[in-house]
């Protein structure tokens, strides 16, 4: 462990720490701790939304996937970029116009029944849980090759302080550590970009022909199929990554942090230019590892490539760079983590102790506790599970993940916001048709059975042959939401629908988080 490495680790920590101290005095109500009680600019929102979604996968994982198998590795650029559009034309207006502090609140808007709120919760904390488990096992195995710190410590280090962020600073506290984290790791990939094209004597078109001739790919590094041989998985994949985002909870309540439908609208643009502009630099990055860091150097540090990014700063920058390279991949995990925690913490607190249990009679100072008690609880089980997750492939969890979210979740978002015979019954079979689907096909799945030993989670031969399911589980999804609308006998919650479509489209009424 170097010296410096250890002061840019203890600075990052410090610097969150300090933030959430002086945010835990803005934390008054319950609407600050949901919310940071819908004060957040359009630009600080797009900014937070863009450190959401720039997570340790997106800036280590992307890197080391197109560093190792080329234009395959793009896709996941480019999915995630198009998802944004997705929530930009479908889903922030209508879901800000409806909702207050979390997902099911925005459902509930139209169906007032508890058992869509309590899937609708339990589907947060599933999805919520399962990211989670994957950033905790990938801090692990990132600190411990860094700092040499041993993995368990590790995991407990990201646990605890991810935990202090939402217990005393709440929603402004994660999102100001969020949007400093967005503007260092832009920062930090801007550095590397530039030091890597200058390299290339600031032409494209020499970078290209070199990487051709860099890895044991060779041509076929610029060609797709170097992972993806399967046109139906990868475009299953593919889908996850476009669809999944629109219905990942931590992303849909930031739009629950400004004080209006035009404000969310505005955010998601800017989250998209910020996240444009990192995975643009993602191929600059992925194409100088390839080329100065060196396939079996990659390899080696980590199989999946997750060092590819760590390693090209310490390349082509030198001891500092590497070290603040570093620090930056650990405050991206720490931000994401913290949004995490808080958003399971809000569907326990809100959704399933205060509206279901206490049936909406519980005063804002009881709920915050319930969410804060909540936040520990989460935190815990979470580490829990990734101290015993150590040696389990984690991208099947993040993929697990936005399946769900774009199966279960955005069925439902989408057919009550857009159709009027929908109902309560639809809303939950539709839920749990995308939930169970996504569920069932991922435990049968090559990433839970392989042949090989070591590969998955048990030796033996799947029996659904796909690594990803979501081509079939969002179809499910919608299948479910239209058998349980059209065989249900229940049609009164059909009144409400010219309301939301009315107050969806316009904000009438809704005027801030606090009073909305």
């Amino acid at each position: 462990m170097s010296t410096l490495s250890l002061t840019l680790f203890l600075g990052i920590i410090l610097l969150t720490l300090t933030i959430t101290y002086y945010s835990s005095k803005k934390t008054k109500n319950a609407s600050d701790f949901y919310t940071a009680g819908g004060g957040l600019t359009a630009w600080q929102n797009g900014l937070a939304v863009a450190g959401d979604f720039m997570s340790a996968a997106s800036f280590l994982g992307i890197t080391g996937a197109i560093a190792l198998i080329g234009f395959d590795g793009f896709y996941m650029s480019i999915g995630n970029l198009v998802a944004f559009l997705v929530l930009l034309y479908l889903v922030s207006e209508p879901l800000r116009n409806l909702g207050k502090y979390t997902l099911a609140d925005m459902i509930s808007a139209r169906f007032k029944s508890k058992k869509v709120r309590g899937i609708a919760a339990a589907n947060t904390l599933v999805i919520s849980i399962f990211y989670m488990i994957a950033q905790l096992v990938g801090a692990g195995g990132l600190i411990k090759l860094l700092l040499g710190i041993d993995y368990g410590l590790s995991v407990l280090l990201v646990g605890v302080l991810m935990t202090i962020y939402v217990i005393f600073g709440g929603m402004r506290a994660t999102s100001w550590v969020q949007i400093t984290k967005a503007v260092l790791l832009l920062c930090g990939s801007a550095v590397l970009t530039f030091i890597v094209f200058s390299r290339f004597n600031f032409n494209i078109s020499e970078m290209f022909h070199h990487v051709q001739t860099a890895t044991p790919l060779g041509n076929n590094f610029l060609n797709p199929g170097n992972k993806y041989t399967d046109g139906l998985d990868m475009i299953s994949f593919n889908m996850s990554l476009v669809l999944g985002a629109a219905g990942l909870p931590h992303l849909l309540v930031r739009f629950f942090t400004v004080k209006d439908a035009a404000t969310a609208r505005k955010s998601v643009v800017y989250s998209t230019w910020f996240i444009g502009l990192f995975f643009i630099m993602t191929i600059f990055l992925g194409f100088g590892a390839a080329s100065f860091v060196g396939f079996d150097r990659i390899v080696e540090a980590n199989s999946a490539g997750n060092m590819a990014a760590p390693l090209l700063a310490l390349t082509v920058g030198g001891e500092f760079l590497f070290a603040f390279v570093s620090a930056v991949a650990f405050a991206t995990i720490l931000a994401v983590v913290s949004g995490l925690v808080l958003t399971s913490a809000s569907a326990f607190a809100h959704d399933i102790y205060g509206e279901i249990i206490k049936d909406g009679k519980i005063t804002e100072k009881q709920q915050i506790l319930v969410a804060r008690v909540a936040s520990v609880s989460v935190a815990v089980i979470s580490i829990v599970l990734a101290l015993f997750a150590q040696s389990l492939n984690v991208a099947f969890l993040s993929v697990l993940a936005l399946g769900i979210a774009a199966s279960a979740n955005l069925p439902i978002i989408l057919c009550t916001i857009y159709w009027k015979r929908f109902n309560a019954t639809g809303a939950i079979t539709g839920m749990l048709f995308g939930l169970l689907s996504s569920l069932i096909l991922v435990m049968l799945s090559p990433n839970v059975w392989n042949p090989e030993p070591g590969m998955g989670i048990f030796t033996g031969n799947p029996l659904f042959t796909m690594s990803n399911p979501t081509i079939f589980t969002v179809p499910l999804g919608f299948i479910g939401a239209y058998l349980g609308t059209v065989l249900s006998k229940a049609k009164e919650e059909e009144n409400k629908y010219p309301e939301v479509l009315f107050k969806s489209n316009t904000g009438f009424g809704i005027s801030s988080a606090k009073d909305h």
